[in-house]
């Protein structure tokens, strides 16, 4: 705590102006991300608008050449010129820009140099032909990724529209982001909660499906804390903000999925990289062609000019580039309805790898909510005892010190407690009616030289101890989570590693071990103790093992960070697990673990799928080329039919059954 005065305006200024320059920079990044929406409207429409105008002027020269046969040849180059300008400034525009940046030449230096050298061979007609079948394949692309990201959007769009603010009795319809904390606000059936808050007045049930996939309501009174992007079924509720609307859940959310994709997959950094070295080496080829047999066969010179120039059109790679990182955005649009969070196309590559899943015991397998089993005092009463333990933790909200306060009959009185200390791992020491109260575990009782007596029944045992003097031990227990069963099952079936981490006692880890059939279970491990372990087992992985941490986000933000694949149980609300973790259960459910495992399975099929298909007809069309079995417009045609199909598999993704 501070200290009265000076020290405590500083840090309140320091407070508020830190939640002001967050609150910009949030509000900043959602009008960056409009903005982009827009200028990617305004740049298909333009789009779209460039090749019906170029449509048009072809048409015209076509008709106006098929009606003029001895057309001059400067004259009907000239006559073409004018639609292909329209049909390709936006591509030369691009690689313009890129060439400025000092970036690598990619696909589109392909259609530029085959349609340049086909209007200077004298086929003009053909020229135009092809730069338009090649736009109409970069139409169906974008219009593909806009329909895949507006699907996305539209599955997880749980922004409220507006919000109604009680003030001095009455109520007023305001914006989601007027809203501050500590304000009421009125909830009525059939409304969006538009922030984060905690149910004042009222009960009633809350409809979570489009935020965490669970489709059975949840019922509220008051104490219940509520999220943004849920719905109010029934009944009037009044709740307390208690996040501001670019902090809420909702907000949260949409950014995540929002910003996904532009974590890069290893598949998409391959064909990156492929492109660089792919580009090129088709460039030679053609050259080849033009070159090496005119010196041969001079009466077929023109000839095999063209052919060089077909295999420049035959192999741009556009279909494939696009498939890919559609098909991602189809597995993490999936993942999202079902509310599971994947943080980017990365982390569903490296899930389909990972054959050993570490986890975390309390919150995770566990539900996280104690109950004392048994209370054992020593030179003292049970309630004596029971009430120590209850005012020592009376400031803290870690589940065991919640299950003590619980268990005590009476209200602990907080003026009773002085100075408090914790030990992370531990346990808390606290100042009660002017004597020291350490409540932890054995670690605790052992640094403090205290000696305490050995718990041999399963659960966690909180020791006790007032001036160093032990006073006895109270045995807590908790609730296996109902499907961590049926997680723990599917994984042994799959043949994959279950390892449990946790810093309770040998006795209680074993018990829910033993009762989940976990493989090996590391008990008694400190925060640091954990990320220690899982280096360990990353030292021992072959090259493309990979482990997942299953964490409850909230204390296990080290390890989630450090594992391959972190992944947080019940992230709704929780800042830590939305920061550190890779993927993130809406919802309190290990077994949606399984979910995630088959999405990003079958997303690296279609991946996978895409490439094979479209490489393998690339490599076909050359071939064609050389001999010239196939002309210009049947490999646009071709190309586009593969990229189509492509995407219709990406698409498959999106739809991904329950």
């Amino acid at each position: 705590m501070y200290a009265k005065g000076t020290k405590d305006i500083d840090a309140f200024v320091s407070f508020r102006y830190t939640r002001y320059l967050k609150d910009e920079r949030l509000q900043e990044e959602h009008l960056q991300g409009g903005n982009r929406k827009k200028v990617m409207k305004e740049k298909l429409k333009k789009k779209i608008l460039g090749i019906g105008v170029g449509v048009i002027a072809y048409a015209v020269a076509l008709g106006v050449s098929y009606h003029i046969d001895e057309m001059k040849r400067t004259q009907e180059l000239i006559l073409f010129l004018i639609p292909y300008i329209f049909l390709a400034a936006d591509i030369y525009i691009e690689q313009l820009g890129e060439f400025r940046k000092r970036q690598f030449p990619d696909e589109k230096i392909l259609i530029i140099a085959a349609t340049l050298g086909v209007f200077f061979v004298g086929k003009p007609k053909v020229a135009v032909g092809a730069m338009l079948f090649y736009q109409a394949g970069r139409m169906v692309e974008e219009l593909a990724l806009n329909r895949t990201k507006k699907s996305i959007a539209e599955f997880i769009d749980i922004r409220p529209e507006y919000a109604n603010l009680k003030e001095g009795g009455r109520e007023r319809v305001v914006e989601p982001q007027a809203l501050q904390p500590k304000q009421i606000i009125v909830l009525k059936p059939g409304e969006k909660i538009p922030v984060d808050a905690v149910v004042t007045m009222g009960t009633g049930s809350v409809d979570m499906k489009a935020l965490t996939g669970e489709s059975v309501p949840k019922a509220v009174k008051p104490g219940d804390r509520i999220y943004s992007g849920t719905i109010n079924l029934n009944g009037m509720l009044e709740a307390r903000v208690v996040k501001v609307y670019n902090d809420s859940t909702a907000s949260r959310v949409m950014r995540l999925v929002e910003k996904a994709n532009e974590n890069k997959s290893e598949s998409v950094r391959l064909v990156d990289r492929f492109t660089r070295y792919y580009t090129p080496a088709v460039i030679a080829l053609a050259l080849l062609i033009m070159i090496l047999p005119p010196m041969m066969f001079t009466e077929a010179r023109d000839e095999w000019i063209f052919r060089g120039l077909i295999i420049l059109v035959a192999a741009c790679p556009s279909g494939l580039l696009t498939s890919i990182p559609l098909a991602f955005l189809g597995g993490i649009g999936a993942a999202a309805r079902q509310g599971v969070l994947i943080k980017g196309s990365s982390c569903i590559e490296i899930l389909k790898q990972a054959d050993t899943y570490v986890f975390d015991k309390t919150g995770t397998l566990t539900e996280g909510v104690f109950h004392v089993q048994e209370t054992v005092p020593y030179k003292m009463e049970e309630e004596e005892l029971l009430e120590l333990a209850a005012l020592a933790e009376t400031h803290s909200t870690h589940p065991i010190a919640l299950s003590l306060r619980e268990a005590y009959k009476g209200t602990p009185d907080p003026e009773r407690v002085g100075q408090v200390t914790e030990y992370p791992g531990m346990g808390i020491c606290a100042q009660v009616d002017g004597k020291r109260v350490y409540v932890g575990n054995m670690r605790l009782m052992s640094r403090q030289g205290i000696f305490c007596h050995l718990v041999g029944r399963p659960g966690t045992a909180v020791h006790v101890a007032v001036e160093n003097q032990y006073a006895g031990h109270i045995l807590i227990s908790d609730t296996v989570r109902k499907d961590a069963r049926k997680l723990i099952r599917w994984l042994h079936r799959h043949e994959l590693g279950t390892v449990m981490f946790t810093g309770d006692n040998d006795e209680a880890a074993e018990a829910v071990a033993s009762r989940l059939k976990i493989e090996s279970v590391y008990a008694e491990l400190m925060p640091e103790d954990k990320v220690k372990q899982l280096e360990e087992f990353r030292d021992t992985q072959i090259e493309n093992e990979k482990i997942v941490f299953v964490g409850d986000g909230i204390n296990d933000a080290p390890v989630l960070a450090f594992a391959d694949v972190g992944i947080a149980m019940g992230g709704l609300g929780a800042d830590a697990a939305l920061e550190a973790a890779d993927i993130i259960l809406m919802e309190d459910e290990p077994s949606r673990i399984i979910n995630a495992v088959k999405i990003s399975k079958a997303t690296v099929r279609a991946v996978k799928q895409n490439i094979v298909f479209a490489a393998g007809l690339k490599v076909i069309l050359i071939m064609l080329a050389i001999p010239g079995l196939i002309t210009m417009q049947n490999a646009i045609i071709a190309d586009v039919a593969v990229m189509l199909i492509n995407i219709l598999n990406s698409f498959w993704m999106l739809k991904y059954p329950e």
